[in-house]
């Protein structure tokens, strides 16, 4: 039985890494229909203990799958099944987060890949835990 699935093996490793800006987070809202002041209203936010605004925790989240799609497996047909978080700590505009992703099991009769995830910042915080599920193929040839 191989022990990899595309030349992925455990252990295999990727990141991806982000400068989140106001805009982004703007951006965020409006695609997602998400506008709690939190993440978007500056004098609402004030008011929070975290005293400004912060990112939605699921904009992190979505580096996460970055790092696996144009970095872990570019090229390659990935499927997300799954993705447990833990949002550990804001990200405030300005922070430069990493998103990092590591293969921890692989059952090569299905395909499929678990992973630890971490995204952190800038000062080596921890913003975000978690595992995801993913399955990744070969494209199939026309």
């Amino acid at each position: 039985m191989s022990e990899s699935i595309e030349g992925l093996k455990i252990g295999s490793s990727a990141s991806y890494e982000k400068q989140i800006t106001e805009e982004d987070i703007v951006s965020f809202a409006e695609v997602t229909g998400d506008s709690n002041p939190l993440h978007t209203d500056t004098e609402y936010a004030a008011r929070t203990r975290f005293q400004q605004p912060i990112a939605h925790g699921m904009l992190g989240a979505g580096l996460i799958s970055a790092a696996i799609g144009a970095n872990l497996a570019p090229g390659k047909a990935v499927i997300y099944l799954g993705q447990t978080l833990q949002f550990r700590a804001p990200v405030i505009p300005g922070d430069i987060i990493v998103a990092n992703v590591e293969v921890i099991e692989i059952d090569t009769e299905r395909n499929r890949l678990k992973l630890t995830t971490n995204v952190t910042n800038q000062d080596g915080t921890d913003v975000i835990r978690g595992e995801a599920n993913i399955m990744v193929e070969a494209l199939v040839d026309a």
